[in-house]
């Protein structure tokens, strides 16, 4: 009996999945002074979430683009005013799809180096997450 107790307590502690960002990196431009793009995955939480924004210390403005196929199969991007995170479910940006653009990135960013994102949810929440910076022609890194 005792056993039985403690085994339903331990399966009443797991924890609900939490909101959060991973797998950040950023590719620079090929051409001096044209926007970087950056990735990440977004985790959703135990409730929905609302992205409304992605910044950093080191680009004059981000946003958040996706690739989409219009008419006749031509891709266009179109820029996203904000982004719903499904509770529990992933949401990743990456190339070709879903994307940041940073524009008139500090020239001191430079590949192999580190910069902070900080993402704005419509609950007010924010999150940091350190970003990888890569070359224009430098294969993505493994999440």
């Amino acid at each position: 009996m005792a056993l039985t107790v403690g085994i339903a307590a331990l399966a009443g502690c797991s924890q609900a999945p939490q909101l959060s960002v991973s797998d950040a990196w950023v590719r620079l431009a090929a051409v001096p002074g044209r926007p970087a793009a950056g990735y990440f995955t977004l985790h959703g939480g135990p409730t929905d979430a609302t992205l409304i924004s992605v910044a950093t210390d080191v680009a004059v403005r981000t946003e958040m683009h996706e690739m989409k196929a219009g008419a006749g199969g031509a891709m266009t991007m179109d820029a996203m005013q904000q982004l719903r995170v499904p509770a529990t479910q992933t949401v990743r940006f990456a190339p070709g799809g879903k994307h940041l653009m940073l524009f008139d990135l500090n020239p001191s960013v430079k590949p192999g180096g580190k910069l902070t994102f900080t993402f704005t949810f419509a609950d007010g929440v924010r999150i940091q997450q350190p970003a990888s910076v890569i070359a224009a022609g430098d294969p993505a890194p493994k999440e």
